[in-house]
C-alpha cells in the first residue's frame, strides 16, 4: 500500500469521488470484505460488491488474498493508498499551465506551480515503485510571522537572492546537463511562500478574506 496515490486517469478520479466509494476506500486501509464493510456503512453486500468492483477496475483496490468458506469464496480487499490526491492532469484540457505566465507575487501562478508538483511527482513515484528504486526529494515546511508587510516585501526579496546564489553554486549547465548518460540529474526547485490559514478553535479552518490577507 503506497502512502499517497496520485490519480490521474479522469475516470479513476470520477469513482473516488463518490462520496460510497470514499467512505469504502477509508475503511479500507485495512483488509476487509464484502461483507465487514456491508455492517460498516450500512449497504447490502450485493451493493457493496458493485462499488468495491468498480474501484477495483480502476485500481484503487487491491486483493489481499481469497478465504474458502464452505461453497463461497471471500475476497479480502484493502485500498492501494492511505490518501488519495487527484492530478490535474485527471482534467487536461483545463489545467492550469504554469508557463502561460510566470509571476512571483501572484497566487494563481503558486496554484499552477502546486499543481504541477502533484502531477509530476505523482509520476515520479509511480515510476520509482514499478523501477523498486528509492526516489531522492527533500522538503521544507514550518510558518514565520512578520511583524510588517514590509518585512515580508523584504524577507521574500532575501530569499529570492539566497535561492539565487545557491543555483548559481550548484547548478551544472554543462552540455551534459539533464538526465542523459554521463550528466547530472535535472531537479525541480519550487520555493513557496503564503499566509496561514487562520481557524477559529471550533471551527474548521477557512480561507482567509482578502482583508484578512491585507491586515497579515
Amino acid at each position: 500500500m503506497l502512502d499517497i496515490e496520485v490519480i490521474e486517469d479522469p475516470a479513476a478520479a470520477e469513482a473516488s469521488l463518490d462520496p460510497i466509494r470514499t467512505r469504502i476506500l477509508m475503511e479500507l486501509s485495512e483488509p476487509g470484505s464484502a461483507t465487514q464493510l456491508a455492517m460498516k456503512v450500512g449497504l447490502p453486500r450485493q451493493k457493496v460488491n458493485y462499488h468495491l468492483k468498480a474501484l477495483e477496475r480502476h485500481g484503487l483496490v487491491e486483493l489481499v488474498e481469497e478465504r474458502r468458506r464452505g461453497n463461497v469464496t471471500e475476497r479480502i480487499l484493502r485500498a492501494s493508498a492511505a490518501s488519495y490526491l487527484i492530478s490535474p492532469a485527471a482534467l487536461a484540457s483545463v489545467a492550469p499551465d504554469p508557463h502561460r505566465f510566470s509571476d512571483r507575487f501572484s497566487a494563481f501562478w503558486l496554484l499552477a506551480l502546486a499543481g504541477r508538483m502533484v502531477q509530476e511527482m505523482g509520476r515520479l513515484i509511480a515510476g520509482a515503485a514499478a523501477a523498486k528504486q528509492p526516489l531522492a526529494t527533500f522538503a521544507i515546511d514550518g510558518e514565520i510571522t512578520f511583524r510588517t508587510a514590509a518585512d515580508r516585501a523584504a524577507f521574500a526579496e532575501e530569499l529570492g537572492v539566497a535561492v539565487t546564489r545557491l543555483v548559481d553554486k550548484y547548478h551544472d549547465g554543462g552540455p551534459g546537463s539533464g538526465a542523459t548518460a554521463g550528466g547530472g540529474r535535472k531537479h525541480r526547485l519550487v520555493v513557496a511562500l503564503h499566509p496561514s490559514l487562520k481557524a477559529s478553535p471550533k471551527a474548521s479552518p477557512k480561507t482567509p478574506s482578502a482583508k484578512e490577507q491585507d491586515n497579515d
